[in-house]
Parts: C-alpha cells; sequence; structure tokens
C-alpha cells in the first residue's frame, strides 16, 4: 500500500506553486505591455494630428492665394483669409467663371484628434486672426491659422497648442 502512495500519476494537474508563477509571470508582461500600447496610442494621435493641422493650414493657403488671383471675391479691407473654416468645405464662387463654379479647398474639415468625440470638428480648434500676434493667438475677421486647444504635451516636449 505505501508503494501505492509514492506512485505519481500522470496528468494529475498543476501544483499551486505553478499557477502562482504563471500567473506572476502573466502580471509582468501585461505591466510591461501596457505602457508600450498607450505610447502608441499616443504616437498615433500626435501623427493624426500633424495631419490635420497640414490639411487645415494647405487649405487655407490655397484659399488666400486664389484670393489673391481674384477667384475668390474679397473686399478691400479684408484680408484674403477665409471667413471661418467652414469656408474651406463649402467652397466659394469662383469669380473668374462668373459664379458658376466653386472651388473647394477641403473635402471634409478635420476634426482635433485630442478634442472630445461629442464637440464638432469645426469647434475643435483654435482659430488664430491675421490681426493676431503669434504669442497671444485670438480669433477675428478671418482664420488665418489654426491649433489645438488641447492642455497635452507632445512625446517632443513641446505643447499641442504650439504645433
Amino acid at each position: 500500500m505505501a508503494r501505492e502512495m509514492r506512485r505519481h500519476t500522470p496528468g494529475g494537474g498543476f501544483t499551486l506553486i505553478e499557477l502562482v508563477v504563471t500567473v506572476a509571470i502573466v502580471a509582468v508582461l501585461a505591466s510591461v505591455a501596457l505602457p508600450v500600447a498607450q505610447l502608441v496610442v499616443k504616437r498615433n494621435k500626435e501623427s493624426d494630428l500633424r495631419m490635420a493641422l497640414r490639411q487645415i493650414r494647405t487649405a487655407i493657403d490655397a484659399y488666400k492665394q486664389a484670393a489673391d488671383e481674384g477667384r475668390v471675391t474679397k473686399a478691400a479691407d479684408e484680408s484674403g483669409y477665409p471667413k471661418s473654416l467652414d469656408a474651406l468645405v463649402d467652397g466659394m464662387d469662383d469669380a473668374k467663371s462668373g459664379g458658376k463654379n466653386k472651388i473647394y479647398f477641403l473635402r471634409r474639415l478635420p476634426r482635433d484628434p485630442m478634442a472630445p468625440a461629442d464637440v464638432p470638428a469645426a469647434d475643435t480648434w483654435g482659430k488664430r486672426s491675421y490681426q493676431s500676434p503669434p504669442d497671444d493667438p485670438q480669433e477675428g475677421k478671418d482664420v488665418y491659422d489654426v491649433y489645438s486647444l488641447s492642455d497635452g504635451v507632445g512625446l517632443n516636449g513641446i505643447p499641442y497648442r504650439k504645433w
């Protein structure tokens, strides 16, 4: 009978120590993977922010060029920059075609990826008018530049507002 008790039966299962060690290893791996995953998400949002800023700024410059070329009508006291971000999407009548055609500068207005999802795209951006100084951007009669309203700081150490 004593011999039967000493005999190890195959497929008897895991011991408590094996399970504790396995859970500890999984916990360590998860604690390492979580910060890396958060860093990847932040890097992707920053990439989206750079792309959105580039698209909007390129469209603002194209609008200004069209105004300087006389394709978009403007008053003598206006800067030639769009009055709102929506004007870039809605388009403007092409003055050189007699108002028959429209000029579109953006297919859609990109939203700030750092902003809450329930805010309309145009309201996710801070707007700087042509008359506003660069170190204290203020809204005005036109849109000369855009910036993020987020208080966050990028991986490069520069606040998103200054990108």
